[in-house]
């Protein structure tokens, strides 16, 4: 990325950024709450909350929660969109139920307008995108300086954010749809046999399924037409979630199979996993027919579904390209 170009206008703090990679993914980090959820914030910030209605008119709420579990809460009004573009929004402090309130009942010294101005814009040339922020009503001195350092921190995670998903477009494809299959294809340097045996081994399938924040035990698992199938998965805290299934079809070049959350008991997958020799490699295609359409309608279960299924086919890439042992 090019060198950041930071300056102070009397207007308010204008930082512009040349991010490398294409306007349709800085757009997305933007406007869809998932992405949004994984870089908004200073260093060391999270976001637990992120609820965007993207019109004009449509309204913002976010939430951020500094180290020591304190939380900001702002909302804001969208006045402009043009896609790909530009975007123009306010942006006021509020409490969490978006009411709006005053800087200082976040300790904020200084003299704040009920409500500042955001304008961002997008232009995308050779491939990369220059990005600029212009922050309108920012009192000055401190608190101009500080959101300056906040921005740009929080500016830094995008960018980490954007190369880690150009990365994954790289080497997925990726189609999620209403109304359609969703599907995942991707490249592995292995051959079909090794796959085959990642998906079907039970003492393999712990290594790669699922995100890496999860831990995965099998339950059950009889690799086989009309077979049955049942995973764990539990997080840091010891929660679980549980999901099973039944193979319909089993062979070293196919597999289909259901998936089922225990937690949404009634929204069965029926996935198909294909694996294609080429070159030496393995082109694998899995697809998930989903049974309850609008299962895929909402904006952040699409992102999340996005993030876990390519995380998914990194650790499953991890294992048979570098880690596989006979």
């Amino acid at each position: 990325m090019q060198k950041t170009m930071t300056k102070r206008k009397t207007a308010g703090l204008s930082i512009t950024r040349v991010f490398d990679v294409p306007v349709d993914l800085v757009w997305k980090a933007w406007t869809d709450p998932g992405y949004v959820k994984r870089w908004w914030g200073p260093k060391d910030f999270t976001a637990p909350f992120i609820m965007i209605d993207f019109r004009v008119g449509g309204k913002s709420l976010f939430c951020m929660r500094s180290p020591d579990g304190q939380e900001f809460w702002s909302t804001g009004i969208y006045r402009e969109i043009v896609p790909g573009k530009k975007i123009v929004t306010t942006d006021s402090f509020s409490d969490e139920k978006g009411a709006i309130v005053p800087a200082s009942f976040y300790g904020m010294p200084g003299e704040w307008p009920k409500e500042l101005l955001v304008t961002l814009t997008f232009e995308e040339k050779n491939g990369k995108t220059t990005f600029t922020l212009l922050h309108e009503g920012l009192p000055p001195g401190t608190m101009s300086e500080q959101a300056k350092e906040g921005w740009n921190e929080s500016f830094d995670k995008l960018e980490k954010l954007l190369q880690d998903e150009n990365q994954h477009r790289e080497k997925n494809v990726l189609v999620i749809e209403p109304g359609k299959p969703a599907s995942l294809t991707r490249i592995f340097d292995a051959p079909p046999e090794r796959l085959f045996s990642a998906v079907t081994d039970p003492a393999r399938i712990p290594l790669w399924w699922g995100p890496g924040n999860l831990t995965t035990t099998v339950d059950t698992m009889d690799a086989r037409t009309g077979g049955t199938w049942r995973f764990i998965q539990r997080d840091a805290d010891g929660n679980e979630y549980a999901f099973h299934g039944v193979y319909h079809e089993v062979s070293p070049r196919r597999i289909v199979q259901t998936l089922e959350f225990e937690g949404m008991p009634g929204h069965v997958q029926l996935e198909i996993i294909s694996f294609e020799e080429v070159d030496g490699k393995t082109k694998m295609v899995d697809k998930s027919v989903i049974e309850t359409p609008e299962d895929v309608e909402d904006e952040m279960m699409k992102s999340e579904m996005a993030k876990g299924w390519m995380e998914t086919m990194d650790r499953l890439a991890e294992l048979v390209e570098r880690k596989w042992r006979e």
